[in-house]
């Protein structure tokens, strides 16, 4: 049972941080709304996991648990600057509580936030990624693995070029802190652009931790 409520959560997590990307499509409201529901699915995410917490002082750190260890505090931080960032911000849902200033600094860590986030959240799904398949009941033989590997790889660079095409390092390091928003752009080739962007996280991470255990 909390296998399976882990896994309906991480599905919901995946579809609302695809939504708050698209947030000049929604509006502010449905952006706000969205992220309270991020936060509330957050919650309940390391609720469930919280043996790895747990686990954390016990056994041997190879280099794959480190990655792992480091992808997770690093999407922690991310999470939590969106958080108090989002709620600094809020024009809606939190506008009942006093403004605090410092609002071009609460701007500027949620720009950070969204775009590190966006990123180390896929990462992170990456190492959970075969768990995924096997949870889907999909094991492909051998030389069904080489067409996984070779399409895995197109979508890669397909999110390679949408990195680059959506300026994701100049936002990242906040060497532009005005996101161009295109309100007249396709929906569908939005979200295609990032959930190929997704992909190549997933490739990064899941095909590295299979070097990185030989």
């Amino acid at each position: 049972m909390k296998r399976k409520m882990r896994w309906i959560l991480d599905i919901f997590m995946t579809m609302a941080l695809l939504f708050l990307m698209g947030y000049h499509f929604w509006g502010e409201m449905a952006h706000e709304w969205a992220g309270a529901v991020m936060f509330v699915l957050f919650i309940a995410h390391h609720i469930l996991n919280g043996s790895w917490y747990k686990s954390l002082a016990r056994g041997k750190y190879t280099p794959v648990r480190i990655l792992m260890l480091t992808v997770n505090m690093l999407t922690l931080v991310a999470m939590l600057i969106l958080m108090y960032s989002g709620i600094a911000i809020s024009r809606y849902m939190f506008a009942f509580l006093p403004a605090q200033g410092g609002m071009a600094a609460a701007r500027r860590l949620h720009l950070l936030g969204s775009y590190w986030g966006f990123l180390l959240m896929s990462l992170h799904l990456g190492l959970h990624w075969g768990m995924i398949w096997n949870r889907l009941g999909l094991k492909p033989g051998k030389q069904n693995r080489y067409i996984c590997f070779t399409g895995s790889l197109l979508i890669a660079v397909y999110g390679a070029c949408v990195f680059i095409k959506r300026d994701f390092l100049d936002y990242m390091f906040l060497k532009n802190e005005f996101v161009f928003l295109d309100y007249t752009e396709s929906k569908i080739l939005f979200y295609l652009d990032y959930v190929a962007l997704m992909g190549l996280c997933i490739f990064i991470t899941y095909y590295g931790s299979k070097l990185l255990k030989k």
